[in-house]
């Protein structure tokens, strides 16, 4: 477990799963994930059966209040590289539907997944690609010494419309300094 002041980081429990899917199902939080598709049962528990139990490569977490213990999102490090040291980092607060909150649960997840990702794993660098329309994770993750490394021109149709993918990425040093 990962414990900070308002969330702490625990193991996701096969009892999360109809949550996750609920959340990640609202056409507006979907618009955000690489997987466009509404989820039924069945893909939430392959997905979970497979990634979170038995990749090395996924280190998932359920995002938990501290004051109740209320579920109140899922984050994690995906597509680890062991070789090459790199993560990218998936968030959300499913909570309220808000996706990204402005209460610090999404901003303290992170800053417990970058000591957890730099400090315990010794990664290098972690990354995220963010579609141009999200506005509240940019915000959040330039906010937390991320920097945008590059654009990716018309990579989601999304509405009727192409839109670009940012890259953001924090390395180690860049973290352990602030």
């Amino acid at each position: 477990m990962l414990k900070g002041n308002q969330v702490y980081l625990c193991a996701l429990e096969r009892e999360d799963l109809p949550y996750l899917m609920a959340w990640r199902n609202q056409r507006e939080f979907r618009k955000h994930f690489r997987e466009y598709r509404e989820l039924n049962s069945d893909m939430q528990n392959l997905w979970y059966e497979k990634k979170v139990l038995d990749d090395p490569g996924t280190i998932m977490f359920a995002i938990r209040s501290v004051e109740n213990e209320e579920l109140l999102g899922c984050c994690g490090l995906c597509y680890i590289n062991w070789v090459h040291r790199n993560s990218d980092l998936s968030l959300y607060i499913g909570k309220d539907q808000v996706y990204i909150d402005n209460r610090g649960y999404a901003e303290e997840s992170c800053r417990l997944l970058f000591d957890y990702g730099f400090l315990e794993l010794g990664l290098e660098k972690i990354w995220s690609e963010l579609y141009e329309f999200d506005e509240k994770k940019i915000t959040l993750y330039q906010k937390l010494g991320m920097q945008m490394d590059g654009i990716l021109r018309n990579q989601y149709f999304y509405d009727g419309r192409w839109w670009d993918s940012k890259i953001f990425s924090i390395l180690s040093g860049e973290w352990i300094r602030r």
